[in-house]
């Protein structure tokens, strides 16, 4: 049997193997068997008995845990097996912390070492107490905001609104041992980046990845940035369609403005803020891509995250207090509320991914962009076709023969898929004049 995530295969023994016993108790356990190849065959020890004596001791005064050492004797030869299960507080090897993760073991190191040592602790990043700062140095507006969405929200009563800052800090539970939590200072400090590099947003307009026409930056508390960069996202970056009902101004802005404000909402509540990176929302003419730094919750798949699920925020502290003003849900709905918002709004739902510490949502006007058509079941012919006909307004019979170098038979046919089948040309005209533009979403 090959090695896995839990088991790993070493064909003698070496005291640095200690940090591979210091991986898996720092992780979820695991097993290390000594005497067997990379394969999982076993070749033997010669020395076996031995190191039955020696290795528990080794473990047990430098790792300072206990772990079962089993002897196994049989015709191929001897091996011994390491059964190490995972340990409650943070385990070093020599002042070195290890950490099994999948199949290979690394050095925890900078904010990865922070972050593990913290969840040991049982806290988050945004629970860590900072000194030196008052409750006399938070804004006021943003206490009086906050009680004022919260009540109106229904998820704060209507007797908090007298209620002075120390009161609603302690109802968050965002102050400890008479300290305050990083979490207060993002929420309600008037300068946040004092104390947190990159609590921040930027935004900009890009013709191209390249060519940036112009950019904002939105600083102050994690409240102010939610506002003022809805604010600019909808009266500066996208438009809105202007109608009327009767004497009633109907404004349909270009992206649903709910489905963004959810976006905004998780992006600023789930963000790893110890990459001390700003958000960052790049808009262009058809797309809106929202990303920051942070990674799935570990164990999620992105399935994991686009179905319904629990709720497990990076910053619990914060989201608490989003939570309390209706800024996010409680259930791990935001992803399907953003889905169906989109939908009613007949613009596709929005494509999220996640790659390292890589987390992007991306909003499109329209469907008509490579990887959508390709997922719905175009080939790459018809794909070429539909976005000529963005680009173009239009196209005809001919052209599609020519910009794909097929006969006129195949142009026929591939056409009247894109018609009858998938919906998304439309037939104007008839005889040579006749062409295919798209249809309207």
């Amino acid at each position: 049997m090959p090695e896995q995530q839990n088991t790993e295969y070493k064909s003698i023994w070496k005291d640095e193997y200690l940090k591979w016993i210091c991986g898996f108790a720092n992780a979820n356990g695991g097993t290390l068997i000594i005497g067997k190849n990379d394969n999982g065959e076993i070749v033997g020890l010669s020395s076996a008995k031995r190191l039955l004596e020696d290795i528990p001791n080794k473990i047990k005064d430098i790792l300072g845990i206990i772990a079962d050492v089993n002897l196994h004797e049989t015709p191929q030869g001897d091996y011994i097996e390491i059964i190490v299960e995972p340990q409650p507080n943070p385990v070093n090897y020599k002042g070195e912390y290890h950490y099994r993760s999948g199949a290979t073991k690394q050095e925890l190191k900078g904010t990865a070492l922070d972050k593990f040592l913290l969840k040991k602790q049982g806290r988050h990043w945004d629970s860590v107490l900072v000194p030196d700062v008052m409750v006399a140095d938070l804004k006021q507006e943003a206490f009086t905001f906050f009680k004022e969405k919260g009540i109106k929200s229904n998820r704060i009563d209507e007797s908090s609104k007298n209620d002075m800052p120390a009161q609603v800090l302690e109802n968050l539970k965002l102050t400890e041992k008479g300290y305050l939590k990083r979490a207060a200072l993002l929420l309600f400090h008037p300068d946040p980046e004092k104390f947190v590099t990159g609590a921040y947003i930027k935004i900009g307009f890009f013709r191209t990845d390249s060519d940036l026409l112009f950019q904002d930056e939105v600083h102050g508390n994690l409240f102010e940035q939610v506002e003022k960069t809805m604010d600019l996202l909808l009266t500066k970056y996208t438009r809105a369609l202007i109608s009327y009902e009767g004497i009633s101004r109907i404004e349909t802005h270009e992206y649903p403005k709910d489905a963004l404000r959810e976006a905004i909402h998780n992006a600023v509540a789930h963000k790893d803020y110890s990459g001390a990176i700003p958000i960052q929302i790049s808009v262009y003419a058809d797309k809106i891509m929202i990303w920051n730094y942070g990674q799935l919750p570990e164990g999620w798949t992105m399935d994991d995250l686009l179905k319904k699920h629990s709720s497990q925020p990076h910053n619990p502290d914060v989201a608490n207090a989003f939570f309390r003003i209706g800024y996010i849900e409680s259930w791990g709905s935001g992803m399907e509320k953003m889905k169906n918002q989109c939908v009613e709004a007949n613009i596709p739902i929005p494509t999220v991914f996640a790659k390292g510490n890589d987390f992007w949502i991306v909003f499109r006007k329209d469907i008509y962009y490579p990887e959508y058509l390709k997922n719905i079941g175009l080939n790459e012919r018809q794909v070429k076709a539909v976005l000529y006909a963005k680009e173009k307004g239009r196209i005809t019979n001919k052209e599609y023969q020519e910009i794909n170098l097929v006969a006129r038979r195949t142009a026929t046919n591939e056409l009247t898929e894109l018609t009858s089948k998938f919906e998304l040309l439309k037939n104007t005209g008839y005889g040579a004049g006749s062409y295919y533009e798209l249809i309207a979403q």
